[in-house]
């Protein structure tokens, strides 16, 4: 009886999500119905979400070069080396990788993911990058590929692969992080070799065709229980054999030279592939999603210069407090380099 009540209350706000970017079949009633995803409310709300985003990124085409939108209209990402001159890559690889920052880490199966954010302090101390994040080729490419002309999360990420005795990292399985267009990029830092975790990607899996609708209505029908935990929670998980019924090719991984930029709609299938021994991958990363809903590009108070670079700062501590409530995969490991074992 108290479930039933507490699901009665919640549901004006369940009603609500169905206007944002909620993607989790186990966790809204509505979005998780057999009844009205039979009806169509899963890939309908796919289809205007990624119409939204085409209506936006017309509007953000004059910002990326010809070359990099057709490749990423092509693909759903676009890898572009020798992003940077290599006198002023090495003097910006050596400035990060020397300097201690606070940083947190999660551990996802074998894999460590350590964050440290760019905020004004980092900028401030590293005009080289700074300069890197204020590039027009660099800031049309990541405000179109996330259809929004709006200031992405930044952060050095380090990927420590391959621990011993520890099962599989679930970033592995080719998924799609939500049911609708969103951005991250990855400019590297360090080498990776296609089989030392390189980003991987089905091309052309960021466009919608009847073959996915169809794939992605059946998903919503088995969701939540007839699915894997992720899944359910709206990162749908595919196999290499339903990548062949959709009509997609075999995933790509992107082995790059240190200096390599990737911006990829990550709406579309990706995974970050296996490492064969103990690696260390380390990046600038980036990440831009918003409502995937809003017609206009740009009015983002989170964009705003003196708020854009505290977001992260702000976002840890409040999960800080909440931890009790909603978790923190995060944890506070103290200053570190990237390159820190």
């Amino acid at each position: 009886m108290k479930r039933i009540v507490r699901t009665i209350a919640a549901s004006p706000w369940h009603v609500l999500q169905l206007a944002t970017g909620a993607k989790s079949f186990k966790d809204n009633p509505f979005i998780g119905s057999k009844r009205l995803n039979g009806w169509g409310l899963h890939v309908k709300r796919m289809q205007l979400a990624h119409d939204a985003a085409a209506f936006r990124r017309r509007r953000l085409a004059h910002l990326v070069h010809p070359q990099d939108r057709s490749e990423f209209d092509a693909q759903g990402y676009v890898a572009i080396p020798n992003f940077l001159a290599p006198a002023q890559f090495d003097t910006l690889r050596q400035r990060l990788l020397e300097r201690a920052s606070p940083a947190r880490e999660m551990l996802q199966g074998d894999t460590i993911t350590r964050r440290i954010a760019i905020d004004e302090k980092t900028l401030r101390d590293i005009p080289e990058l700074a300069e890197l994040l204020r590039a027009p080729r660099w800031r049309g490419l990541v405000r179109y590929v996330a259809s929004y002309a709006s200031e992405p999360l930044y952060y050095i990420q380090t990927i420590l692969s391959h621990r011993a005795d520890a099962p599989p990292d679930p970033q592995e399985v080719l998924h799609a992080d939500t049911f609708h267009p969103t951005m991250k990029a990855w400019y590297f830092l360090t080498d990776v070799a296609e089989d030392e975790a390189p980003f991987t990607y089905a091309p052309g899996s960021h466009r919608l065709t009847p073959e996915r609708l169809a794939w992605e209505k059946a998903r919503s029908l088995a969701a939540p229980e007839g699915v894997d935990h992720l899944s359910a929670r709206g990162s749908m998980r595919v196999n290499e054999a339903e990548l062949q019924q959709l009509g997609l090719p075999k995933p790509t991984a992107l082995a790059v030279k240190a200096n390599t930029l990737v911006v990829a709609d990550t709406g579309g299938f990706h995974a970050r592939g296996p490492s064969a021994r103990p690696a260390t991958r380390i990046e600038i990363w980036a990440y831009g999603r918003r409502n995937p809903f809003y017609l206009w590009t740009g009015l983002d108070p989170f964009s705003v210069p003196f708020i854009a670079y505290k977001r992260i700062g702000l976002m840890w501590k409040a999960r800080d407090k909440l931890k009790g409530w909603i978790g923190q995969p995060w944890h506070d490991v103290g200053a570190k380099r990237p390159g820190d074992l």
